[in-house]
């Protein structure tokens, strides 16, 4: 977020088609002293009010300042955009988010961007995640923490993100999670915003806490990775099919249904890998779920509406300047399901639509002569 940038060595590294370009933030002395022109929805505003909740400096509560920290890193152009400096040219995701873009510099060394990061924030499509991670592998410090805000599957293994980052850097890195209901362009704009964050240890999770609260961002702990990561991967696919029924006017009752009965697909595959289902009736589960089946940003929601209209999907994509991670993860969930004998019917759907074998109209059809069963499971 732009309070991170106004803090000390804060560094954004982004990510275009995987290939990583650079970027260092170069706001250090004016930020600290509250000094030099903000912009917020393009008109020029009050230095000092708009950086209060994201630095605590001037905090009209009338809490102390909080000290700069260390170097921190964001990997990614669409939500590593919202938690960065949230303009300028380098983020096409984001283009009617400007912010002085004088503090933006790109640079494409690497170790000079990660060599004294503390924090490095991982928001890069799932597909790509390994690639870069394994980059940066020699270049991280050792007690670097990696976050990663990344929702979604790793096709080729079926592991979570947080997993594919602990096999490139080591079981004894500081990872954590951030997950929940997060459209980075509203976040970018400062947007009130709440999520989850899960990490491998309670002190890892505590200092992402800390550090990364801001008067629009706030953060939720939970021990429960395998909850969270699974909750903000399987929505996407949920979304999609809640985007196609949306196109085809069934009215309202059925996409209600749709994401009733998504959200207990996505309990049952989070419980069977260790998850908690309490989990995921909070903001990186059903909040998450929500917002991304009726955001008018959400990209997977966008997916499933042009399917409802029988566009084919290698057109639908052909189109998009952004990932839509549903699209990746269906197939990726299904076998994950298969692997530990889970049921999930609207996921095999969607996989059928998503490979043209059958209509949207019909996998709604499919879902409602499916055998009558409780509507509460009994573990």
């Amino acid at each position: 977020t732009p309070w991170l940038c106004a803090r000390s060595r804060w560094r954004l590294l982004c990510c275009t088609a995987i290939e990583p370009t650079w970027c260092a933030c170069k706001r250090a002395a004016s930020a600290a002293s509250g000094s030099g022109p903000e912009f917020r929805d393009g008109r020029r505003v009050d230095a000092t009010h708009c950086r209060a909740g994201r630095r605590r400096v001037g905090d009209r509560a009338g809490r102390p300042p909080r000290a700069p920290g260390p170097g921190r890193d964001v990997v990614g152009q669409g939500w590593g955009a919202g938690r960065g400096d949230g303009g300028g040219p380098r983020e096409p995701h984001l283009p009617a988010r400007r912010r002085d873009a004088g503090n933006v510099a790109s640079n494409n060394r690497s170790g000079r961007a990660l060599h004294a990061a503390a924090c490095v924030v991982s928001a890069i499509p799932s597909h790509g995640t390994r690639d870069v991670i394994r980059r940066a592998r020699g270049l991280l410090p050792p007690e670097a923490t990696v976050v990663s805000a990344t929702k979604g599957l790793e096709v080729e293994t079926l592991l979570r993100v947080s997993e594919v980052i602990e096999d490139e850097l080591g079981s004894d890195r500081p990872i954590a999670v951030l997950s929940g209901p997060s459209f980075a362009a509203e976040l970018a704009r400062g947007a009130p915003t709440a999520v989850a964050v899960a990490g491998n240890c309670e002190a890892t999770v505590a200092a992402v806490q800390r550090e990364f609260r801001s008067g629009y961002f706030r953060l939720y702990a939970t021990q429960d990775l395998v909850g969270v990561e699974i909750g903000g991967a399987m929505k996407n696919v949920i979304a999609i099919a809640a985007g196609a029924v949306e196109s085809l006017g069934l009215g309202d009752n059925c996409p209600s249904a749709l994401i009733t009965r998504g959200l207990a697909e996505i309990s049952r595959l989070a419980s069977a890998l260790g998850g908690q289902r309490e989990t995921l009736a909070g903001l990186s589960g059903l909040g998450d779920l929500v917002l991304t089946c009726t955001g008018q940003l959400s990209r997977n929601r966008s997916v499933g509406i042009e399917l409802g209209k029988g566009r084919p999907l290698e057109e639908i994509l052909g189109k998009m300047r952004a990932v839509a991670e549903g699209v990746r993860t269906t197939e990726a969930a299904l076998a994950l399901g298969g692997r530990h004998g889970v049921e999930l019917p609207i996921t095999a759907q969607m996989a059928d639509v998503l490979a043209g074998q059958k209509t949207p109209r019909v996998a709604v059809e499919e879902l409602m002569l499916r055998r009558q069963r409780s509507e509460v499971e009994v573990e």
